[in-house]
């Protein structure tokens, strides 16, 4: 759904704003996430990862139609 440059984009400013909390139960430095998009379509849809848990798998319930 976005290109991989967006993707690294919102990776890097989701990273900053968890940083920016500094909650008691996140770790220091780099933060693994994984956010899902859902786009208008059903087929319309991204998973978003900070760059240092790419290679994780997803939870099967968000890999929607991946054959498409």
């Amino acid at each position: 759904m976005f290109s991989p440059e967006l993707k690294e984009e919102i990776s890097g400013k989701i990273q900053n704003m968890l940083q920016a909390i500094g909650h008691r139960e996140l770790p220091l430095g780099e933060i693994e996430f994984l956010l899902h998009v859902d786009g208008k379509q059903d087929w319309s849809w991204v998973n978003i990862r900070n760059r240092y848990s790419r290679n994780r798998p997803a939870p099967s319930d968000l890999l929607k139609n991946t054959t498409a």
